[in-house]
């Protein structure tokens, strides 16, 4: 008996093509999962922290100084002119204290390193003014910039009106070798030009030099504020009488 083999039809080749196919995509997927588990994304492990970031920026920027540190003081040493030493009563106001100064201390004119003295008055057109001079007394070179801090008192220490305040621009750098002057302008006007009554007479002129928290005095020649007006320049060379 012969016995007839049929080969299969082209739909069943078809289908036992597909089933291989799949089966190998399978393992191919199984595969790849095992390996992309077992390592890092490469995106991932290159990718700053951004908390790392920011902590060390905090302490990189907090490293500058140290908490509660006290600023290093440039206060000058101390001296008065040949007036009487006196001390105004109570607490002198912070209008008086001088403008601070820019300069190193080690460049500054200190109240020790000069004198000081009242030059006549000038008087014109209602107003007077008195320069306030500033002598270098030491033997090196040093400069001065800005507005003293000026009140007027009397020898028993009692205040007389009020600080004089700032006029104008606080101006440049005046530079003083041993034996030259700076001067500022005190300012008031003559009496009667205004309606408000003048103060009575002082007999101290009691002055922080710019940049200093040391005082010095010298006699005021009865200088007397009218009309509420007392102010005070910045420091310009020269003595002006």
């Amino acid at each position: 008996m012969s016995l007839t083999i049929k080969k299969p039809g082209r739909g069943r080749r078809v289908a036992a093509g597909s089933l291989i196919a799949v089966a190998a995509l399978g393992l191919s997927a199984c595969k790849g999962g095992t390996d992309a588990a077992s390592r890092p994304s490469s995106a991932a492990a290159s990718a700053p922290s951004s908390d790392a970031g920011q902590g060390s920026g905090a302490q990189a920027s907090g490293s500058g100084h140290s908490p509660g540190a006290k600023p290093q003081s440039s206060a000058p040493g101390g001296h008065r002119s040949s007036a009487a030493p006196v001390t105004p009563k109570g607490t002198v106001p912070r209008t008086t204290q001088s403008q601070s100064s820019a300069m190193a201390a080690s460049d500054r004119c200190t109240a020790a390193a000069m004198s000081l003295r009242l030059g006549h008055a000038d008087i014109g057109a209602g107003n007077i003014r008195y320069p306030l001079i500033f002598t270098n007394k030491s033997k090196k070179a040093c400069t001065l910039r800005g507005f003293p801090g000026v009140s007027l008192i009397n020898r028993d220490g009692s205040a007389v009106g009020k600080p004089a305040t700032r006029a104008a621009g606080a101006g440049g750098v005046v530079r003083l070798q041993p034996g030259q002057s700076a001067h500022a302008l005190l300012h008031t006007v003559n009496e009667g030009v205004s309606d408000i009554p003048c103060w009575a007479k002082s007999q101290i002129v009691y002055v922080y030099p710019p940049g200093s928290k040391e005082p010095m005095t010298t006699g005021s020649d009865g200088l007397r504020v009218c009309g509420g007006r007392f102010d005070v320049t910045a420091v310009e060379p020269g003595s002006l009488g």
